[in-house]
C-alpha cells in the first residue's frame, strides 16, 4: 500500500472550504479524489487571485483530480451517476435538496452501489427551520456560539480563519474514516451528515459542559482565567505566551523568573482560586515585571524554570522557526504553471502508510480524457 487509503475513489461535488478540505483530507492519505466542477469556471476559489492561480484554491485541493461535468444536462448528471456507481465515497457541501433535485441524492445513487459512503455537509442540517438557509463560515462560527469564545462582545471582531468551514471539513472525514471502517465489517455504505452550526458546537462541548454545569455564560476571558494563560508584551512590543494550567510548580518557577518569591504568601495570589479570582491584577503586576526586558531573555529564563512559554508569532516567524524547519511542515510541489508551490504538509505521521501530497491542485478539466474519455471540457459524454 502506499497510502492508508490507497484504492478508495471519491467523488467531490463540493466548493469553497468545508468539503474540499474533507477531500484534502482523504487525497493526502492514499485516495483518488476525483473533483466535480462546473464547465468553463469550476470552484469560485480558483479565482481567488490572479486568473491564472489562487493559493486559496491550492491549500484545499493539492492531490486531486479535476473533471467538468454540466450536471444541468441529463448526459452531465447521467455521467456522474456512472462514476458514483464505481466510487467509494460521494462528499458535497450544495445546500439541502440540490443534488436531489439532480437525482443525485444518497438514496438513488446507493440504490445502484450499496457500499457507497455518501457525506453531506451543510450550514445547519438537513432539516429543522434554518435548513434552507445560506451557511457560510462566520455565520456558523457566531450561531454556534464559538466566535462568542473568541473575541469580546462588547467589541466584536470577525476572525482571520474560516474556523466553522474547516471544522466542518474535519467532522467529515472523521465519519468517512469510521463509515470505511463500518463497511469492512458490513459490507454496507450509508450517509452522514454534518454542518457548519453542528461540527463547530460539538468543537465547544468543554465550554458548552461547564455552561450546563454552573449556568454561567462563558465568554473569551473565562477560559483564560480559569486556564491561566496570559499574553505579555517585552520592552520592544514583541508578544509571548505563558500557559500555567493548574500544576503548582509551573507557578513556583514563575515567581524565580520574575523575582517575587513573596507573591507567593500575598492574598491576592496565594492558592489558583486566588489567582483566578485576581486575574486581572497579577497580569499587571507580571506585564509591568516583562516590559522591563527582551522576549528572547524572558522566553529562555521560564523554559530553564520548566514554566509553558513560548513566542506568539506571526506566520513569517512561525516557518522561520528552527522547530517548524525541522518538522519540514512547509513543502514545495513543481506546479506546471506556477513553478515551486508552497503549502503546508499534513500534520499526521504514519510509521507505515504516511500521508503524502502527490500532486499540486488540478487545473479545471485536468482529468476529463482520464476519466471521462474527452479532451474538451463540456463533460457531457461518457464516463469510464
Amino acid at each position: 500500500m502506499n497510502g492508508a487509503l490507497t484504492g478508495i475513489t471519491v467523488l467531490e461535488f463540493a466548493s469553497y472550504v468545508s468539503g474540499p478540505y474533507a477531500g484534502m483530507l482523504l487525497a493526502d492519505f492514499g485516495a483518488e479524489v476525483i473533483k466535480i466542477e462546473a464547465p468553463g469556471r469550476g470552484d469560485p476559489f480558483r479565482h481567488w487571485g490572479s486568473e491564472a492561480y489562487s493559493p486559496t484554491f491550492e491549500a484545499l485541493n493539492r492531490g486531486k483530480k479535476s473533471i467538468t461535468l454540466d450536471l444541468r444536462s441529463e448526459d452531465g448528471r447521467a455521467a456522474a451517476a456512472r462514476l458514483a456507481a464505481r466510487a467509494d465515497v460521494v462528499i458535497d457541501n450544495f445546500r439541502h435538496g440540490v443534488l436531489a433535485r439532480l437525482g443525485l441524492d444518497y438514496d438513488r445513487l446507493a440504490a445502484a452501489n450499496p457500499r457507497l459512503v455518501h457525506c453531506a455537509i451543510t450550514g445547519f442540517g438537513a432539516s429543522g427551520p434554518y435548513r434552507d438557509w445560506p451557511g457560510y463560515d462566520t455565520v456558523g462560527q457566531a450561531m454556534s456560539g464559538l466566535l462568542s469564545l473568541l473575541t469580546e462582545r462588547d467589541a466584536p471582531q470577525p476572525m482571520g480563519f474560516s474556523f466553522a468551514d474547516h471544522l466542518a471539513g474535519t467532522a467529515a472525514f472523521q465519519g468517512i474514516m469510521a463509515a470505511l471502517f463500518a463497511r469492512e465489517r458490513t459490507g454496507k455504505g450509508q450517509k452522514i451528515e454534518t454542518s457548519l452550526l453542528e461540527a463547530a458546537i460539538a468543537f465547544i462541548g468543554e465550554n458548552a459542559c461547564r455552561f450546563f454545569y454552573d449556568g454561567r455564560t462563558p465568554d473569551r476571558a473565562r477560559r483564560t482565567h480559569i486556564a491561566q494563560v496570559y499574553v505579555f508584551l517585552d520592552r520592544a512590543g514583541r508578544p509571548f505566551v505563558i500557559h500555567l494550567s493548574s500544576p503548582p510548580k509551573f507557578w513556583e518557577g514563575l515567581l524565580r523568573v520574575v523575582g517575587h518569591p513573596e507573591w507567593q504568601a500575598d492574598d491576592r495570589f496565594r492558592n489558583r482560586a486566588d489567582r483566578i479570582r485576581n486575574y486581572d491584577a497579577l497580569q499587571a503586576e507580571l506585564a509591568r515585571v516583562f516590559a522591563t526586558d527582551d522576549r528572547d531573555a524572558w522566553l529562555e529564563r521560564l523554559r530553564a524554570a520548566d514554566v509553558p512559554a513560548g513566542p506568539l508569532y506571526d506566520l513569517a516567524e512561525v516557518f522561520a522557526d528552527a522547530q517548524v524547519r525541522h518538522l519540514g511542515m512547509r513543502l514545495e510541489l513543481d506546479h506546471p504553471t506556477e513553478g515551486k508551490v508552497a503549502m503546508v504538509r499534513n500534520g499526521v505521521r504514519m510509521s507505515a502508510t504516511p500521508p503524502e501530497i502527490r500532486s499540486p491542485a488540478p487545473g479545471l478539466g485536468q482529468h476529463n480524457a482520464e476519466i471521462l474519455g474527452i479532451s474538451d471540457t463540456s463533460g457531457a459524454r461518457s464516463a469510464r
